[in-house]
């Protein structure tokens, strides 16, 4: 039998996959995983289908186009509410691997839109960080900077997601090489014959209290933020004082002439931090708009503020170190 009669409201199998636009093969299939249920056989053994069968065929091939599994095809088709959870679940499995497509689309446009000669550095930083980039080494980067500081699990965690930038799931040439440099400046050995130097607060005396110190500096960051994004030059004010206090308070010491003074000659110009932070700056600042300000650009700016207020320089000898340059 290989037609419908007059009377007759089932089609065959043929029939059925000719009306979806299927094979004969794909039909069977379905019906032999339980999808498609079948209307009765003929007098000879065949499978006949009715109408409804035409249109969950059609929902079944839509809901393998989407790459759903055939049992999440039957869940979507016995329950009215597993469609919606299905597609969210897909969604959350789909974009890693859009996200690691699009981070190597960028990566070879990286590549395509530079001189011959700089490619072979950029294959570097990309092979180096990987795609998307693993941000946990930026991380442990300046956890071990703050490290022993026994900052407070907040605090800690607060200034690492500050100076650690989240790729983004749609990155840009530009940003896929920034990330690369980040990597590099972090990772960059201690040339031989130079020390890493410690940062200025494991310098300090026993009784420094280096949470004070980075609750205060990331309030004068935030109060010199404005100041950047102004374009001002570097001056006494509100931040000035709150970044002086914040040393001060973490000392046990009183602000004054004398402390300011003496208080940069702790502070240095920290060149490898201050490259990582222009990095990080590129990273959130839209394109045509002015450079967005970072805890290391307020950083700068307070230190210059410092010593053109009268509170230095003094002459102080320091060791060349590898930490920052």
């Amino acid at each position: 039998m290989t037609s419908s009669t007059a009377g007759d409201a089932s089609w065959s199998i043929g029939e059925l996959a000719a009306r979806a636009g299927v094979t004969v093969k794909t039909v069977r299939f379905y019906s032999d995983q339980g999808l498609l249920p079948e209307a009765g056989r003929s007098s000879g053994g065949h499978r006949r289908y009715g109408p409804e069968a035409l249109g969950r065929l059609r929902m079944i091939r839509s809901l393998r186009t989407l790459d759903l599994p055939v049992p999440d095809v039957g869940r979507a088709l016995e329950r009215d509410d597993a469609l919606e959870e299905l597609v969210a679940g897909r969604l959350r499995e789909l974009r890693p691997q859009v996200t690691m497509l699009r981070w190597r689309e960028a990566a070879l446009h990286l590549l395509t839109d530079c001189a011959p000669e700089e490619r072979a550095r950029r294959l570097d930083l990309i092979g180096a960080m990987g795609l998307p980039p693993d941000t946990d080494v930026l991380a442990r980067f300046w956890r071990r900077w703050l490290f022993p500081a026994r900052l407070p699990a907040p605090l800690l965690a607060g200034i690492v997601d500050t100076a650690v930038p989240a790729p983004p799931h749609d990155p840009t040439p530009a940003q896929v090489l920034a990330f690369g440099r980040l990597r590099a400046i972090v990772t960059a050995p201690c040339p031989p014959g130079l020390a890493e130097r410690p940062p200025a607060p494991k310098r300090f005396k026993d009784g420094f209290r280096p949470a004070v110190l980075y609750s205060g500096l990331r309030e004068a960051y935030d109060l010199a933020a404005p100041e950047l994004r102004a374009g001002r030059a570097p001056a006494g004010g509100e931040a000035l004082d709150r970044f002086v206090a914040a040393w001060a308070e973490a000392g046990g010491a009183r602000d004054s002439t004398g402390f300011r003074r003496g208080l940069t000659g702790v502070l240095a110009d920290e060149p490898r931090l201050d490259h990582y932070w222009d990095v990080v700056s590129e990273l959130a600042t839209p394109p045509g708009a002015p450079p967005e300000p970072t805890p290391g650009a307020a950083e700068a700016w307070l230190r210059e503020a410092l010593t053109s207020t009268g509170g230095g320089p003094e002459e102080v000898t320091r060791t060349r170190s590898c930490s920052y340059e």
